[in-house]
């Protein structure tokens, strides 16, 4: 894959924060903030989940152009499965790997778990805030995975003490060799999105609390709400991956009508 694709080196996390004020990785932000932001996203989830989940009916290209990739046994665990649509795709294409799904929104997993009473997927219902999260993927005939998967999900977690405990947790559930696959939303590529930028005043917050990166994006189906959103660049995810004991071995971008709205990378357990 990494012929067809862009690749590149980044220096550690705690480097770039130390000598690198543009990417601070929200280090200043404190633990009440970074409460205050998750509840806000499961609020959003919880109130709009139906809503959203009928924007989602159709995977991203970039999604996609993973799947393709794929031998199809793979041992898969899909962090923020949402509606399940992954889990649906795989089968449409006869990809019979196990496959584990998990997301906090109750909402969505009624919608993934429809229709799977005797195909082989799993779906938890966990919050990757959690301390623990990661003991309910691990069981006596089940201990590691040959890949996860976490698509438009990490740009959610606020603050980098929070995402770097979470990538921990994901490369120790990975096997030797085994690749975590993620994408983040580039909303800032796109003008209609960058309109849908509000103020955190709206929330009670202001620019000091949170970092470079962050921002508060409002949602118009169904009602108006409200989610964090982190906009991530390629040497922040760099410096975690690195920091969180894995290589990076590709990216590219895809999705939207411009193709530039998913930044989509694929990391190999160092």
């Amino acid at each position: 894959m990494c012929g067809r694709l862009y690749c590149f080196h980044t220096p550690s996390l705690f480097l770039l924060l130390r000598n690198n004020s543009k990417h601070r990785y929200n280090e200043i932000m404190n633990a009440d903030t970074v409460a205050r932001l998750l509840s806000l996203n499961r609020q959003f989830y919880q109130t709009f989940g139906r809503e959203f989940s009928s924007t989602r009916q159709r995977l991203q290209p970039g999604v996609q152009r993973i799947l393709d990739t794929l031998s199809g046994d793979e041992s898969l665990l899909d962090l923020g499965c949402g509606n399940g649509e992954l889990a649906r795709e795989r089968m449409r294409r006869g990809q019979c790997g196990p496959y584990t799904g998990l997301d906090f929104s109750l909402p969505l997993l009624e919608v993934a778990r429809h229709g799977w009473e005797d195909a082989p997927a799993t779906f938890i219902r966990a919050d990757l805030s959690a301390a623990d999260w990661e003991k309910r993927m691990v069981t006596p005939s089940h201990q590691f995975f040959d890949l996860v998967t976490a698509f438009a999900v990490l740009h959610h977690i606020p603050g980098a003490s929070l995402r770097l405990s979470i990538l921990q947790k994901v490369h120790d559930l990975l096997r030797p060799g085994g690749q975590f696959i993620h994408s983040e939303w580039q909303f800032l590529n796109s003008d209609k999105l960058k309109g849908r930028v509000q103020q955190w005043q709206d929330i009670g917050l202001s620019d000091k609390d949170v970092g470079p990166g962050d921002y508060l994006l409002d949602w118009r189906s169904g009602g108006r709400g409200l989610r964090y959103v982190h906009h991530f660049e390629e040497a922040e995810l760099g410096a975690l991956a690195e920091a969180s004991r894995f290589r990076v071995r590709s990216g590219f971008l895809s999705d939207g009508e411009n193709g530039q709205l998913g930044l989509y990378q694929v990391w190999e357990v160092a």
